[in-house]
């Protein structure tokens, strides 16, 4: 071993020592060899010390190999380390980094509890030097021409509508096919499944052609339940899958590297498409995005295939692509909701009814453009138009329990047609309390009327009559009538008029003279 670890302070790659042994073989003198090779004359008598105990140094003999020469000149001796700040911490964080917990979670636990005051990075560096990452090996994947396209979503610009002033946020929606890397891009404002769909039937048309199979993440708008071995699809999505012919192909939970090729086209997207643009609207932005993937997306050399990726598409890969259904199919979006008590049922802040018989249970939505299904198991129980507005309504009247028809159907017109058919006095009523112009007697009109139902229209007629005589046209005076049986009475005749004051005695009236005892 060199004298003080020749390989401690290591400036030399093992070949350059191999170029000092060889000079030293020659003749030269340590001066010379020194100068030339850029290093110490004491490294270098060192060297021929070590090298002439081993025999190195005679012309005739072989060159020491590598390994020969690492053994001989010594192991690396490491300089001494100052004790890490966290090491009186090194069995909590041991403990801590075996349960998964964060490096920064540590160092702010440690802050608080034990008072420490070393930076983060400490912690960084004591878990690299006792839990050392193993790397983890991956494997490249290969497709076979037209057999597969890879899907995501990343986050788009926020755009800002000139014409209207609306400000959004966007995604990118990319599809990549798998062997050729040629894509489609879109920019979208949401994830609905909606949108998801549209997107793959956009995608197919600009390919104009299907793959064989979609490997996909794992979002709710196609997967609603992640599983490694049995994912369960999103309903709509599974009959898309149907319609278009392809095998839907999903990744294992919390593994993109799967679907590299689509994640690096979606960085491509994010870093070379996106930045310094500026976009007007989402049909602007889109317009953009369709001429970028078309020239300079599409004809450049790809990193991986070394290829242009529109050429492989349009030469070959389009060609072994499935074609398109001769009619596109429809694929719905399929939602459930509970119908409420109110007889309704919510999606995205609309409202549909359903048969009241229904309150409670868990129906089927069938969301197509312009109409909305709602399903009971597999019975179609109500169709309504597609609503957009936000707080707006499709009612229908069948819909609701019969007293809840009634109570809607009575309204002021319909009040004042059933009163004029009861009679003039009880239309004189009912017009008496829609006059009022400080209370809502709509609910007294309708209950005047109800009376009718349990007296008859004819004792009706006659009390409304005897309220307006006494001028009490309300309803408690007409139910009070009619419940006391006032209207069955005859009416009081009129008193006739007194010709003379009366001037006799009453019957218990004295004389003036007994009052002065």
């Amino acid at each position: 071993m060199l004298e003080g670890g020749a390989m401690g302070n290591r400036r030399f790659e093992m070949h350059q020592y191999r170029q000092v042994i060889q000079r030293l073989r020659l003749g030269e003198t340590d001066r010379a060899i020194a100068r030339a090779e850029r290093v110490g004359r004491v490294k270098v008598a060192s060297l021929r010390e070590c090298a002439a105990q081993r025999g190195w140094l005679d012309p005739a003999g072989p060159m020491p190999d590598d390994a020969s020469l690492a053994a001989g000149l010594g192991t690396p001796q490491r300089p001494p380390q100052n004790l890490s700040s966290v090491e009186p911490f090194r069995e909590n964080l041991l403990a801590w980094h075996a349960q998964g917990i964060q490096a920064t979670t540590m160092h702010r636990a440690l802050v608080r509890n034990h008072g420490y005051g070393g930076s983060v990075h400490a912690v960084y560096r004591f878990l690299e030097r006792e839990v050392p990452s193993t790397p983890q090996a991956t494997v490249m994947l290969d497709f076979a021409v037209g057999e597969s396209a890879q899907v995501d979503f990343g986050q788009g610009p926020a755009i800002t509508d000139r014409r209207t002033g609306d400000a959004f946020k966007t995604w990118i929606f990319v599809m990549t096919l798998a062997w050729c890397r040629h894509q489609y891009a879109e920019l979208v404002r949401n994830q609905k499944v909606e949108t998801w769909l549209a997107c793959h039937r956009h995608a197919f048309e600009w390919f104009n052609g299907i793959p064989r199979s979609v490997r996909i993440d794992n979002p709710k708008c196609a997967i609603t339940r992640a599983c490694y071995y049995e994912p369960e699809v999103q309903r709509a999505y599974g009959q898309l899958a149907l319609g278009y012919s392809f095998r839907i192909d999903p990744c294992p939970v919390r593994d993109p590297k799967k679907k590299g090729r689509v994640e690096s086209g979606v960085k491509y997207v994010k870093s070379s498409f996106v930045p310094l643009r500026e976009f007007h609207s989402l049909e602007h932005g889109n317009e953009q995005l369709r001429e970028w993937v078309m020239g300079e997306a599409g004809n450049r050399i790809h990193g991986s295939t070394r290829e242009r990726p529109l050429k492989l598409f349009t030469e070959t890969e389009q060609a072994m692509l499935q074609p398109l259904p001769a009619i596109a199919p429809e694929c719905p979006a399929w939602a459930k909701a509970k119908l409420h008590p109110n007889c309704h049922v919510q999606f995205e802040y609309c409202y549909y009814s359903a048969p009241f018989a229904l309150i409670g249970q868990e129906l089927w939505l069938e969301i197509a453009p312009s109409a909305l299904r709602i399903y009971r198991d597999h019975d179609l129980v109500a169709v309504h138009p597609r609503l957009f507005k936000p707080g707006t309504r499709s009612t229908v009247d069948e819909h609701l329990p019969p007293d809840a028809v009634a109570f809607l159907m009575r309204d002021p017109q319909f009040c004042l047609k059933q009163a004029e058919r009861v009679g003039p006095a009880c239309q004189a009523v009912v017009e008496s309390l829609f006059g009022d112009r400080v209370l809502d007697h709509l609910r007294a009109a309708q209950g005047l009327l109800r009376l009718g139902e349990s007296f008859g229209s004819k004792r009706l007629e006659a009390a409304c009559a005897r309220a307006l005589n006494f001028g009490t046209p309300t309803y408690r005076s007409v139910k009070q009538i009619l419940s006391n049986g006032f209207d069955q009475q005859l009416e009081l005749a009129e008193f006739p008029a007194l010709e003379a004051p009366y001037l006799g005695a009453g019957r218990f009236s004295r004389h003036g003279a007994d009052r002065m005892h």
